[in-house]
């Protein structure tokens, strides 16, 4: 399948660089079988919940994981923090990557060093001076929120603001361990995750997925089944799975709240509707022709475009009703992207 038929035209200026407050946003409903489009907001969302729906989150944390230091010889290097690959070595993304080499050491802020280890062209392995407990410790005095960059290029900044701490993290995170923000939970306050508990009766669930730096990245191959995809880690709890299956086999209706608790389901599920619990890392890449096994309804954000979660919610509900949507969204002037408004699947 061509990658380019998952290509669409936004006007820059729909791309959000800020949040509204939680709650406020617009949110786009699509009936997949009756192929309606209608305009909502999200505090609508409890409209289409009901007794008999589950409700599942993401619940992992986002990470300061952009930190800036510099060479021996003076010049700035910046590291995004991806993931751990060893003892106190961690996997980052280097800036500019051509300017370091295996073997020697980037300095830090406080005394914080790092040797790089291994490197290819954009991505190293480092051995930090601080243990890995203390290196997150680290990273919440002096590093930065990693905001994905077409929204500090709409600002025209360089670094989040003091605020992105708060806004770009979702009010149920729990678990640190994330590089980007479950975007599609950003627009929950407290009040409307009360009024879920109640309508559902507490048929609420947590899975944690960390989220990786690949999952806002364009398929960059012409054709989507070449495209390798990145892995990411995530857990679901025995006793999470217990529930779930309970509720499926219930036949409850399974709200995934974002794509990457959406990848997590899906990945613990097998062929015959079964889930089980899971540690691991998984690399499923969901495009059309993929048959859902576990999630019934869908909220999550608006997509870049060739991005694979466009792909992914194209296998959900039609790849012609979701650009006719996306269409729509630019005709009535949805705001895009990670700070931007949400699309409701049902």
């Amino acid at each position: 399948m061509d990658t380019k038929l998952f290509n669409y035209h936004l006007p820059e200026e729909l791309i959000a660089d800020r949040p509204l407050d939680r709650g406020e946003s617009r949110m786009m409903v699509l009936d997949r079988k009756k192929k309606k489009i209608t305009h909502s907001k999200f505090s609508e969302l409890v409209k289409y919940i009901d007794k008999f729906t589950t409700v599942v989150f993401n619940s992992t944390k986002v990470i300061p994981a952009r930190i800036f230091g510099k060479r021996a010889t003076g010049g700035v290097i910046e590291f995004l923090i991806l993931k751990p690959s060893g003892f106190n070595i961690w996997q980052v993304m280097v800036k500019p990557a051509k300017r370091v080499i295996e073997g020697e050491t980037v300095i830090f802020p406080n005394g914080l060093t790092a040797l790089i280890v291994r490197k290819d062209e954009q991505f190293a392995d480092v051995k930090f001076s601080l243990a890995d407990s203390y290196l997150l410790e680290y990273l919440d005095s002096y590093g930065d929120i990693p905001l994905p960059p077409y929204i500090l290029k709409r600002r025209n900044e360089k670094h989040s603001r003091p605020e992105d701490r708060e806004k770009y993290q979702t009010v149920y995170a729990k678990v640190p361990g994330s590089v980007a923000a479950p975007t599609a939970g950003l627009h929950f306050n407290d009040a409307v995750m009360e009024q879920i508990k109640t309508i559902t009766k507490g048929h609420v669930e947590n899975i944690v997925l960390d989220v990786g730096l690949g999952t806002f990245l364009p398929v960059k191959s012409e054709k989507i089944e070449k495209h390798v995809m990145h892995k990411e880690h995530f857990t679901i709890s025995e006793e999470t799975v217990q529930r779930l299956y309970t509720d499926k086999q219930s036949r409850r209706k399974i709200l995934a709240v974002g794509t990457t608790t959406v990848r997590a389901l899906e990945s613990a599920t097998d062929e015959n509707h079964i889930i089980t619990a899971c540690d691991t890392d998984t690399d499923i890449f969901i495009y059309p022709g993929y048959k859902f096994r576990f999630v019934d309804m869908m909220l999550t954000n608006f997509h870049l475009p060739q991005s694979t979660l466009l792909m992914m919610i194209s296998a959900f509900a039609d790849r012609d009703f979701i650009l006719h949507a996306y269409e729509e969204a630019v005709k009535e002037q949805y705001r895009f992207y990670s700070y931007g408004d949400c699309m409701l699947i049902i």
